[in-house]
C-alpha cells in the first residue's frame, strides 16, 4: 500500500483547520473530558458515608445506648433523629430524611442479661436496592462487633480467665487498600472519554464532506482513499491523546487517584484503543446518510457499550450470560481491563498481552473495514 505522505499531510492540515474554524466542536472536543470527568468523577460513587439514620429506642437503657455507640463511632453512620413512634419513622423515610431506622425493643437488656438473643429492627429504605444492600452490611458488621464484646464479657462472667474468640477473620485488600470507588471509576471515565472523543466526532468526517459537496472535489484529486482517511483521521488522533493527557492529569491532581503501572505503556496501549474508536468512527461515518444518523449510530454503537458492557460500572461477571458473551466485542472492554492492571495493579505487558492483543486486532480490522468500505462507496 503506497502512501504519498504530501497529499496525506495536505488532507491532515485541511482538517485541522477546518476543526480550528469549528469552535463549536473544538471547545466540545477540549472540555468533554474536564466535563465528563467532573460530573462522573463526584456525582458516580460507591462509597456509602454517613447514612442518615433515626433511632426509636422504646427501652433507652445503659445497654441500648451502648449498643447506639457502636453506630454513633462509625464513619458510616449519622445518628440524626430520636423519634417516638413508627409514624415518625415513616414520614422521615417518605421524605428522604433517612436511609435506615433502628428499633430497639424494650426489652433489650433483659434479653441479653438472660442469656437470650435481643432482636433489633432495621429498616432500611429499599428504593435503592444496591444502597440498601451496601447499609445492610454495615449494619451485620456492627451488630457482629457489639455481639463479640458481649460474647467475650459472658465468657469471663464464666470464670475463663482470658476469653478470646476462636477465629477472628482479618481482612486484607489489595490494590485499592482503602476500597475508594474513585480509584476505578476515574480510569474507566478515562476510557468513556477515548470512546466519544475517537468514535463521536470522527463519526462526522466523511459524511460532513458528502453534504457539503466537497467530497467530489476532493475525489477528482489523485488522492488515494487510503491517504484521504488517514489524514482525516491524524487530527482527531492527536487531540485524542491531549484528552488522554487532560483526563490522565485531572485524575491525579483533582482526584488523587495513583497509576501505579507504567505511563507509557498506559500512553501506548491506549492510542491502540484510540486508533480503534477512530476507525469506528470513520466506519460510522461512511455508512451514514447524514450527520444526525451518524451521531446516532456513534452514540448506539460505541458510547452506550462502553458504558455499560465495559465493566467499567457493573461487574461482567454478574451479567447475564448473553451479556457476558457481547461483552467480547466491546473493545472497550479490553482497555478497562489494562486501565485497572495499570492505575491499581502496576502490572506490566507480562498480564495485560491479551487484552492489548484485542485492541491492536480490532483496530487493524475496522481501519481495513472503513478503507474498503470507502472504496466501495464511491467505486
Amino acid at each position: 500500500m503506497n502512501v504519498d505522505l504530501k497529499r496525506t499531510w495536505a488532507i491532515f492540515r485541511k482538517e485541522l483547520i477546518h476543526i480550528r474554524r469549528d469552535y463549536q466542536s473544538l471547545i466540545q472536543i477540549i472540555l468533554l473530558p474536564i466535563m465528563l470527568l467532573i460530573l462522573y468523577g463526584y456525582a458516580l460513587t460507591f462509597d456509602i458515608r454517613n447514612v442518615p439514620t433515626a433511632v426509636y429506642d422504646l427501652e433507652k437503657s445503659q445497654i441500648s445506648r451502648d449498643f447506639l455507640r457502636e453506630f454513633h463511632g462509625s464513619r458510616y453512620f449519622d445518628l440524626r433523629y430520636w423519634v417516638d413512634d413508627y409514624q415518625a419513622i415513616r414520614n422521615l423515610m417518605s421524605e428522604r430524611e433517612i436511609r435506615l431506622a433502628l428499633v430497639i425493643p424494650f426489652d433489650f437488656s433483659r434479653s441479653i442479661k438472660s442469656g437470650g438473643t435481643a432482636k433489633v429492627q432495621a429498616i432500611i429504605d429499599g428504593t435503592d436496592a444496591n444502597t440498601a444492600n451496601i447499609v445492610q452490611g454495615y449494619v451485620l458488621a456492627v451488630a457482629q462487633s457489639f455481639n463479640q464484646n458481649i460474647l467475650i464479657e459472658r465468657l469471663n462472667l464464666l470464670g475463663v480467665s482470658k476469653a478470646t474468640i476462636p477465629v477472628e477473620a482479618r481482612m486484607r485488600f489489595w490494590f485499592n487498600e482503602d476500597l475508594e470507588s474513585k480509584n476505578f471509576i476515574i480510569p474507566g471515565l478515562i476510557v468513556v472519554i477515548m470512546t466519544m472523543v475517537g468514535a463521536l466526532l470522527t463519526a462526522l468526517t466523511i459524511v460532513r464532506e458528502v453534504e457539503r459537496g466537497s467530497m467530489e472535489s476532493l475525489l477528482a484529486t489523485p488522492l488515494r482513499k487510503t491517504e484521504l482517511i488517514i489524514g482525516k483521521l491524524g487530527p482527531y488522533f492527536l487531540l485524542g491523546l491531549i484528552d488522554l493527557a487532560i483526563a490522565v492529569a485531572m485524575g491525579h491532581f483533582l482526584f488523587q487517584v495513583p497509576l501505579k503501572g507504567s505511563i507509557i505503556l498506559y500512553v501506548v496501549l491506549s492510542s491502540v484503543f484510540l486508533m480503534v474508536m477512530l476507525g469506528m468512527g470513520m466506519l460510522i461515518s461512511i455508512l451514514s446518510e447524514n450527520q444526525l444518523q451518524a451521531y446516532q449510530m456513534a452514540t448506539l454503537i460505541t458510547f452506550l457499550p462502553a458504558f455499560l458492557l465495559s465493566g467499567f460500572v457493573f461487574a461482567i461477571p454478574l451479567m447475564p450470560l448473553f451479556l457476558q458473551i457481547a461483552s467480547y466485542l466491546v473493545p472497550a472492554r479490553y482497555l478497562v481491563t489494562i486501565c485497572k492492571g495499570i492505575y491499581l495493579k502496576g502490572v506490566g505487558l507480562k498480564f495485560l498481552w491479551p487484552s492489548a492483543l484485542m485492541l491492536v486486532f480490532f483496530a487493524v480490522f475496522f481501519l481495513a473495514l472503513a478503507i474498503r468500505k470507502f472504496r466501495h462507496k464511491i467505486g
